[in-house]
């Protein structure tokens, strides 16, 4: 499962009930338990399986859904050049999880001491002086809402392999906008390479 796909899930399914209404996505999620045994969210973070039943419902006229969909929450912006790609959050669900772990401090420390390079949990708890109760739930808190990520593992002296994390961009820019927030996120290559629903959706 992608860190981005986690962080995008929830906000594309509104955006595809606000586009369907709740009777389509309710048949598209009866059909995607049917042939997957799976509900939207979880389909969306695998999304070549809800891709093929939008097929089904709509034949090619899903490419143009699809990218309707993402583009009411997120605007990308590629460059050609390594790691200067930047998504524009859109949706205002999308914002507050950047403005919310930023606002907490022991969040914003766990993500800033796995900006540059990946660490393991206990690694980055200790540099930030973080109680592991508390450290590990808001850990898990920023790999849930997609902006920590698994990237790599070390090898304990007794063989066992620890996960690695990184946050899945590398700058970050918060602004208010009519009382609205505004964060474009600068996110690093492989959160883009990786993501299913970005390798789908023809931008």
């Amino acid at each position: 499962m992608h860190s981005l796909d986690n962080l995008l899930a929830p906000s594309l399914r509104k955006s595809i009930e606000e586009n369907l209404g709740k009777p389509t996505l309710n048949k598209i999620e009866q059909r995607l338990m049917e042939r997957h045994g799976i509900g939207v969210i979880q389909a969306i973070k695998d999304f070549y399986k809800l891709d093929s039943v939008l097929r089904e419902f709509f034949g090619s006229g899903a490419d143009g859904l699809e990218t309707k969909i993402l583009r009411n929450i997120i605007d990308l912006r590629q460059s050609k050049k390594s790691f200067d790609n930047w998504i524009v959050l859109d949706d205002q669900r999308l914002a507050k999880i950047f403005l919310e772990s930023f606002a907490d401090d022991d969040k914003r420390n766990i993500l800033e001491a796995s900006m540059d390079e990946p660490l393991t949990i206990s690694d980055i708890l200790s540099t930030c002086k973080i109680p592991q109760t508390s450290g590990y739930r808001k850990k898990n808190y920023l790999i849930e809402n997609g902006l920590l990520m698994v990237d790599g593992f070390t090898t304990t002296l007794d063989g066992k392999k620890i996960q690695k994390y990184q946050t899945i961009f590398n700058n970050i820019k918060m602004d208010i906008e009519r009382k609205n927030i505004v964060v474009k996120v600068q996110l690093k290559k492989n959160p883009l390479i990786d993501s299913s629903i970005l390798q789908i959706i023809q931008y």
